[in-house]
């Protein structure tokens, strides 16, 4: 079990820190607990546990609404309390109505979420980077995010990104007015899903006050750019929430090419590498303190 050096200051707060120090926070995204823990390992000072990945991960099933709240919350605690680093929670639509929206927010602040990320689709809601997904109407999205900041106001320790969708189907002008209600409402992150253009994305942060989210979806709809040059844009969180994910899919069906040819895989970690990670060396260490022999 590893010691990490823990901050006494809540997850909330220290995520509020990383984002005043005003600098571009590069987020890879996690979906369970060793994918997290690779993450901080690796130096990032946050992640994000991405809804499309859990659900692929989880469930084997895609991003479409199939995962529910309590399996969300039960990967997101499991992920919270194996780093120390800020962890952004996917919370999708908030799982019903306003009221939900509040009960689901309260919930991933006690699960140990830095943050909840609430959206304004239609349930049951589709990956950001699908076709077909429509957005509810300014009203609920306006009331799902209402909710949102009363449950933080009303004592969750929690910070809220609120993301809109209404680029596809509605335009940019429409997603950039939402966006701004949002922000206007206490949101604390917004997150304009898949502007199409990095002239769009400039637009965006000039006219938003407040942190901002970018989306690196590999072969997505929303342009790769390097995190130098979001940083001069004005984004705040550049994340990448399927590129693990991806990189553990394409690394599996190689291992899996080889066994079914008969031959030895080469392309992972060592066993004691693999020790390593999964905390057997800090398992042992533990268990030597309570040793009275």
């Amino acid at each position: 079990m590893k010691h990490t050096s823990r901050s006494l200051t809540p997850p909330a707060a220290r995520l509020a820190e990383l984002l005043d120090a005003g600098r571009l926070l590069v987020m890879p995204c996690c979906f369970d607990a060793l994918s997290a823990k690779l993450i901080e390992e690796a130096g990032f000072p946050l992640t994000f546990m991405s809804g499309f990945a859990v659900s692929a991960a989880r469930l084997g099933a895609p991003d479409t609404g199939l995962i529910s709240y309590g399996e969300m919350l039960d990967q997101g605690r499991n992920i919270c309390s194996a780093v120390s680093i800020p962890v952004i929670g996917d919370a999708d639509t908030g799982y019903g109505n306003a009221v939900n929206v509040k009960r689901t927010v309260q919930g991933y602040a006690r699960a140990g979420f830095a943050c909840a990320m609430i959206e304004d689709q239609v349930a049951p809601k589709r990956c950001g980077h699908t076709r077909g997904k429509q957005v509810v109407s300014r009203e609920e999205a306006l009331a799902r995010v209402r909710a949102a900041v009363d449950a933080r106001e009303e004592g969750a320790d929690i910070l809220v990104m609120a993301r809109t969708d209404a680029r596809f189907g509605h335009g940019f002008d429409e997603a950039l007015w939402r966006c701004q209600a949002f922000r206007d409402l206490g949101a604390d992150i917004t997150f304009f899903e898949a502007p199409h253009s990095e002239s769009e994305m400039q637009r965006l942060c000039a006219e938003i006050s407040g942190p901002t989210m970018a989306n690196m979806v590999e072969e997505g709809d929303t342009p790769i750019l390097s995190p130098k040059r979001l940083e001069q844009i004005g984004y705040r969180i550049a994340a990448y929430p399927l590129t693990l994910l991806a990189a553990a899919v394409r690394a599996m069906q190689a291992a899996l090419c080889d066994i079914e040819a008969g031959r030895e895989s080469t392309g992972g970690v060592d066993f004691e590498t693999l020790r390593e990670v999964v905390g057997f060396p800090d398992y042992d260490r533990e268990q030597e303190r309570y040793r009275f022999d």
